[in-house]
């Protein structure tokens, strides 16, 4: 190359300067010059035939070298238009320019074959940048009409669920009220029992039940059933004397305020989600309080407690800094991923689920796994994917929107979720940036 510029561009007769704005070269316009850029900066553009619109093309500054098509094509028509970014300095050879030590070095298109197959190398990663992203805005354009049709569908779903949700959470207040007075007038020993069901529900995993129900047994030698129930009760509390006095009557009455408890959060966290569904084709949701990422968890394992019975559920929280966000987003995130697992492990025998938080390089790391069927990768590809579903019908019949959502919410946050499966594991992880709630308390 240095050789090439040395013999044909270094003769200061055959230089030329433009000033910055000035066109060099005119799409479709003569020119028989290659030209090589001695100082300064220029760019290309093609020009819209219809409106005159011009697209950029390419930048080119020292070194670089203009009109390699229209020279060694031998149309001698210039492919696009160039105008000087700056003001620029140009050697040029034109048609009419003798080869150097021909015997030596052959023809003038057999010099300078590097800069033809360098301008053919350009002119092919150009092409495929514009192919990807061409595909990428078609991508995004599909995506945006998915969400647009999903935000349509989602707001006439959320007035529904609206409407539903609102007797429900109405009907429990007054259902809470009169009970209590009803126990407070006729059985007033009892309401002990109920409020502690109301009040704080079932707080501990089904691995925690069946290792606080071995200590249960062995201490105040209850029978197995006996002592798992009092264990989803009060946790890991000792029993008091009335509990174990009559435990039957005692877990009635306080099944009945548990049951209480779970409506009232299951309306609320329905709420959220009817919020979320409203959502779904737009991003205008906004953090409004600090949380611990285990507590909502909690939540979400407490709202599908029935989902979850026959699964073996272990748990191992780590201590995790507070981050900002809304906990019934959380909440619907864990529970999209946890219902999908109990729906693919409905025909695994002893199936379990292990979730395991920890804090890593300033993130939060949520790993979800079951020991259901492996998913294949086709179905992994679009498993995050608006309208996809392998629920096909009956009482498996889904719409294809919970790990869209999920997906949605993640990207949202400034986290990533990702699936692996094999055939002994299916693990969702779940990436959540701490930012500056990090320390807060």
């Amino acid at each position: 190359m240095d050789l090439l510029v040395r013999h044909y561009f270094s003769e200061p007769s055959r230089q030329v300067t433009f000033d910055a704005e000035e066109v060099v070269l005119r799409q479709e316009a003569h020119n028989d010059r290659l030209y090589y850029v001695l100082e300064g900066e220029l760019e290309g553009y093609f020009e819209s035939e219809q409106d005159g619109k011009l697209t950029k093309l390419f930048n080119a500054s020292n070194g670089a070298f203009i009109g390699v098509h229209s020279f060694f094509s031998g149309t001698w028509v210039a492919s696009s238009t160039v105008i000087a970014k700056t003001k620029v300095t140009l050697a040029w050879i034109d048609k009419h320019t003798e080869p150097v030590e021909p015997q030596q070095y052959g023809p003038l298109s057999a010099q300078f074959m590097p800069v033809m197959v360098n301008e053919l190398s350009r002119r092919q990663r150009r092409a495929k940048q514009e192919a990807l992203a061409k595909e990428k805005a078609l991508q995004r354009l599909h995506t945006a009409e998915q969400m647009t049709t999903l935000g349509q569908l989602a707001a006439g779903i959320a007035h529904e669920l609206n409407n539903a949700i609102g007797v429900v959470s109405s009907k429990t207040e007054r259902m809470q009220q009169d009970l209590l007075q009803l126990l407070e007038e006729l059985h007033p020993e009892v309401s002990g029992y109920f409020d502690v069901g109301l009040m704080l529900g079932q707080t501990v995993s089904s691995s925690e039940v069946r290792r606080i129900a071995k200590r249960h047994q062995s201490d105040y030698r209850l029978e197995r059933d006996t002592a798992k129930q009092l264990a989803r009760a009060l946790g890991n509390n000792p029993v008091p004397e009335s509990w174990l006095h009559d435990p039957q009557k005692a877990l009635k009455y306080w099944g009945m305020g548990r049951d209480l408890h779970d409506l009232k959060i299951a309306a609320r966290h329905t709420v959220g989600i009817v919020k979320s569904v409203k959502q779904l084709g737009r991003t205008d949701g906004e953090p409004d309080e600090l949380l611990d990422i285990n507590d909502t968890i909690n939540k979400a394992l407490a709202l599908l407690q029935s989902d979850l019975r026959r699964v073996s559920v272990r748990v191992q929280p780590a201590v995790l800094p507070l981050i900002k966000g809304a906990s019934t987003e959380y909440v619907q995130i864990w529970s999209n991923i946890l219902k999908n697992a109990c729906d693919a492990l409905s025909q695994t025998d002893a199936p379990n689920i292990d979730i395991q938080t920890k804090f890593v390089n300033q993130r939060i790391l949520v790993t979800i796994a079951n020991n259901g069927p492996e998913i294949d990768e086709s179905t992994r590809r679009k498993i995050f994917q608006p309208n996809f579903t392998t629920k096909k019908g009956g009482l498996s019949f889904g719409l294809g929107l919970g790990l869209s959502i999920v997906k949605r919410i993640v990207s949202e946050i400034g986290g990533t979720i990702a699936v692996k499966s094999d055939e002994t594991r299916t693990i969702f992880r779940v990436k959540l940036p701490v930012g500056e709630a990090y320390g807060e308390a």
